[in-house]
């Protein structure tokens, strides 16, 4: 029977352990620095050779090696255990503590276990949130039966490791998707004789998305422009929003029809990245800038202010979303341009609020559109529609005008 001292000084000791990986000191730290760290006080605290951290690959279904200590191997050399096979991998099915006294005897997947001549281990599921992250365990080169302290304490670790994980994963792949958005987005707009441009990017409250906005010289003097809006978020919808842009400038030097454009861009998509959808306006404006076409893959419509009028919503056929389907036709529409005339080209992180319909925030966006310069037209909408709050989705915006004194009509495109 266990004696009152006993009982304290065990609870003292459980309370040190838990304070040792619960730290402020964490909260600086990347992944690896901190499962490093991590793995190195609970090697410490349960006195044990090896410390390791497996983490899940969802989409194939393996735990893949993160770190480890006293077993650097199976970093280094890249182990993978699928989920149900081995001992890791059986954690990870069932989700709780495994023991296996005599390695050399048991089935592991991972012949490193074997290998660094380990005898006993211990493992515990990692999660987070009631998901899955991976795999936490620990190893004795000598036999050990770990006390049921040892194996709450384990567990503790791993809830800890996992919601770390979690955060700090997410943290990164924000930082990871901005940065490559920022990278793809024009950092300036070109200069287009003829056309005033100006636009906006603003990455949303919760996480970044798959927003883009592009203008491009095309080869018979046209200028393509798109505005676009993969569905998702994080870092795969922005390697997404990489490819679709890159994909659609090439079929853009293929073709100056809109719908024919998107047309091969929804093929391309649906062959190669089945999973994604997208929605997408482009267009393409005339050389003598007096008249623009348009399609529409399920994007919302732009904004057209015409000198001494009201903005309206284009009229104009909506299609279906990339990524849907390859036998619906798709259809351009042609919007006149006349000199003055500003174009307004939006996501719709702009005009879409959780208390209120689609329809009233792009007549909220009518109102404050006007066929004034487009740097002071971008100032008054996203003051008039974002104001002091930080929008929950990505805000994407995009204002071309025609200047009053633009180039000489040409011959209208056939």
């Amino acid at each position: 029977m266990e004696r009152p001292a006993d009982a304290l000084e065990s609870l003292a000791r459980k309370l040190e352990n838990i304070q040792a990986i619960t730290d402020e000191a964490f909260a600086h730290m990347g992944v690896e620095e901190f499962l490093d760290t991590l793995l190195d006080r609970v090697r410490d605290i349960l006195g044990v050779d090896t410390a390791a951290v497996l983490l899940l690959d969802r989409r194939a279904r393996l735990l893949e090696a993160a770190a480890a200590k006293g077993l650097e191997e199976e970093v280094t050399q890249g182990v993978r255990v699928p989920v149900g096979q081995g001992f890791a991998g059986r954690v990870a099915a069932e989700r709780i503590p495994v023991y296996i006294p005599d390695v050399p005897h048991a089935t592991v997947y991972n012949p490193l276990l074997v290998q660094r001549g380990l005898h006993s281990l211990l493992g515990v599921p990692l999660i987070g949130g009631g998901r899955l992250v991976g795999v936490m365990h620990v190893g004795t080169l000598a036999p050990r039966r770990f006390t049921a302290d040892e194996t709450e304490f384990l567990q503790l670790a791993a809830a800890r490791v996992a919601l770390a994980v979690q955060s700090l994963t997410s943290r990164a792949e924000r930082a990871g998707a901005l940065e490559l958005q920022r990278s793809l987005i024009p950092s300036g707009l070109p200069e287009i004789p003829g056309l005033e441009l100006a636009a906006r990017y603003r990455p949303g409250k919760e996480s970044v998305g798959g927003d883009w906005y592009d203008v491009f010289d095309l080869p018979a003097g046209e200028i393509g422009i798109v505005m676009g809006d993969v569905a998702g978020h994080g870092l795969g919808a922005a390697v997404v929003m990489g490819r679709m842009r890159s994909a659609l400038r090439s079929y853009a030097l293929e073709t100056t029809d809109p719908a024919e454009a998107l047309g091969k861009l929804n093929r391309k998509m649906m062959h190669f990245e089945p999973d994604a959808t997208a929605t997408v306006l482009y267009a393409v404006c005339d050389p003598a800038l007096d008249r623009v076409r348009l399609s529409s893959a399920g994007h919302p419509p732009p904004v057209l202010a015409l000198p001494g009028r009201p903005a309206e919503a284009v009229d104009m056929k909506f299609d279906l979303l990339i990524g849907l389907d390859e036998t619906t036709a798709r259809h351009t529409t042609v919007v006149e341009l006349p000199p003055g005339a500003l174009l307004c080209f939006y996501t719709d992180g702009l005009i879409e609020r959780r208390d209120d319909s689609v329809d009233s925030g792009i007549a909220r966006l009518c109102g404050a559109v006007r066929a004034d310069p487009p740097e002071q037209v971008a100032a008054a909408v996203m003051g008039a529609l974002i104001g002091r709050e930080r929008a929950e989705d990505d805000v994407a915006l995009l204002l071309l005008r025609r200047a009053l004194d633009g180039p000489a009509a040409a011959e209208p495109l056939p």
